[in-house]
């Protein structure tokens, strides 16, 4: 303590321990956890604060400083991303911000890479499910929704970025302990707004990587076949998307709306519009316009 002027003592100036409803995560403690020879996860490092942590990995993965298996978390992002080159922040140690670096060749055409981001939430949300005790369910293609007062909202998300040839970066993002009062934007959500049992993010991220091994493991045995690995039967029974009218805002400005009927093999949603034809589209940004029924 500081000694102030009339012999009393100053109050100790704000640090990482200061907010004790969040408290920092344990790197040792996860490293012991998951860390460990024949597993998927090589390397786990956390960090203060840095601007996205696909970013940072990707830099390492393209200078090739890092294995197959490696974890970076941050516990603040002042730049973080999400699709579309959307930002994601959140206040320090409110969330969890976390990238893998994984390699799905050979054994797995480039073709079926586009179900990691599909993969990831499958994983996220039978985690979370199972940690926080929150219901959650999946938006196409990368958002994990909860439901806060009757309401859907986004508390996580997905983002896989290719890096050279044989990289794939998969960041998740998941608002855990925020307040109403801080979040980004209207329409977000969070663990503790959806009334989490635990806020304490070290099982979770624990819980959310190791769901995220076994789901990769399977589908990578499958040869990224995703019913064989059976991933498309998982996501489609916690897609809120799919039986729902959408509108789908695609690349160029294109906008298409049907029942969102499927997921076909490359985990593209299928729509049928009203005409009655069925489109399959691979990107965009997908709007629910009535509850699924």
């Amino acid at each position: 303590m500081t000694a102030t002027p009339s012999g009393g003592s100053a109050p100790e100036p704000p640090g990482r321990w200061s907010d004790l409803e969040r408290p920092p995560l344990n790197a040792t403690g996860l490293r012991r956890a998951l860390v460990r020879p024949g597993g998927l996860w090589t390397s786990l490092d956390v960090v203060e604060v840095t601007g996205s942590t696909n970013t940072d990995l990707a830099e390492r993965a393209a200078a090739g400083t890092v294995p197959e298996g490696a974890v970076l978390v941050s516990e603040e992002q002042s730049a973080g991303r999400g699709r579309l080159d959307r930002h994601w922040v959140a206040p320090a140690r409110s969330g969890i911000f976390v990238s893998v670096l994984l390699r799905p060749g050979p054994a797995v055409p480039v073709t079926r890479w586009g179900w990691l981001p599909l993969l990831a939430g499958v994983a996220t949300a039978t985690a979370v499910s199972r940690t926080a005790g929150t219901d959650t369910a999946l938006k196409w293609p990368n958002d994990l929704l909860v439901t806060v007062d009757g309401e859907e909202r986004k508390a996580g998300g997905v983002l896989s970025e290719r890096v050279g040839d044989g990289d794939v970066v998969l960041g998740i993002g998941l608002n855990v302990s925020l307040g109403a009062d801080e979040l980004p934007v209207p329409g977000a959500g969070s663990l503790a707004l959806a009334g989490a049992v635990s806020t304490d993010r070290d099982p979770i991220l624990r819980a959310v990587l190791r769901s995220l091994e076994q789901w990769y493991g399977d589908w990578r045995a499958a040869g990224g076949d995703p019913a064989r690995s059976g991933v498309l039967e998982a996501y489609a029974a916690g897609c809120a998307t799919l039986g729902r009218t959408v509108r789908a805002v695609l690349p160029g400005d294109r906008e298409i709306s049907g029942e969102a009927v499927a997921l076909d093999g490359d985990g593209r949603l299928v729509l049928r519009t009203e005409g009655g034809g069925r489109e399959a589209v691979g990107a965009g940004d997908i709007v629910h316009l009535r509850p699924r029924g």
